[in-house]
């Protein structure tokens, strides 16, 4: 359980930051695309967050910091 905490923690971060990244660039950028996509992916940022910080606690959990 924790190697696969380990593993899905570092792409949840990556996602975060991907998803972060794409909403910035557009906002910046402007134009039809941030119209279209950038109430989704706000929405897809605090999802991302939300699904990484579960996963560093359950690692947390797992490893008995909580102890």
């Amino acid at each position: 359980m924790e190697a696969v905490l380990q593993i899905l923690l570092p792409i949840s971060l990556f996602a975060v930051f991907a998803v972060l990244v794409t909403g910035v660039g557009g906002f910046i950028v402007g134009g039809e695309f941030n119209r279209k996509y950038g109430n989704k992916l706000m929405r897809l940022r605090v999802l991302t967050q939300a699904i990484a910080v579960i996963l560093l606690l359950l690692l947390l959990f797992v490893k008995g910091f909580f102890d």
